[in-house]
C-alpha cells in the first residue's frame, strides 16, 4: 500500500530534489503543506520533520474525473518527505490500490498505474 525510501540526503536536500524530480516527470506541485512547522506553530512538541506535496498531473486528474467525480476526493496526489527517529524518508500511499478501493473500472486501473509508476520514479530519482 505505501512506498518508501530511505535517503542519505538531508531532509531539505530531499525536498528540493522532489520538487525538482516532480517537475521533471511532467507533473506540477500544487502545495506543500510544511506539516512540521504548522504543529509546532500551533504549540505542539513535535521533533520531527514533514512535508507533504501535493502533485498532479492535469490530463491524468481528467481521466479520473471523468471516470467517476467522486474521486476528486482522492485527487491531488501526495508525495512525502519526512524524518524518522534520525532518518530522512520519502513516501507515498500507491494509487492503485487506493483507487481499486474505490473503483473498480479498468480504465482507472490503468491511469492510477501510469500515475504509480510516475510517482515511483519520482521519488526513486530524488532519493
Amino acid at each position: 500500500m505505501y512506498y518508501t525510501v530511505d535517503t542519505s540526503k538531508s531532509f531539505n536536500q530531499a525536498a528540493t530534489d522532489l520538487e525538482a524530480a516532480v517537475l521533471g516527470h511532467g507533473f506540477g506541485v500544487l502545495h506543500v503543506h510544511d506539516l512540521g512547522a504548522t504543529l509546532r506553530s500551533k504549540g505542539i512538541a513535535f521533533s520531527e520533520e514533514c512535508k507533504v506535496f501535493e502533485v498532479c498531473n492535469p490530463a491524468q486528474a481528467a481521466k479520473v474525473l471523468a471516470a467517476d467525480m467522486r474521486l476528486n476526493m482522492a485527487l491531488p496526489c501526495r508525495i512525502s518527505v519526512y524524518t524518522e527517529k534520525n532518518k530522512t524518508r520519502i513516501g507515498l500511499i500507491r494509487p492503485v490500490p487506493m483507487l481499486s478501493a474505490l473503483s473498480q473500472d479498468p480504465v482507472l486501473k490503468q491511469v492510477a498505474q501510469e500515475v504509480e509508476d510516475k510517482t515511483i520514479q519520482m521519488v526513486d530519482a530524488a532519493r
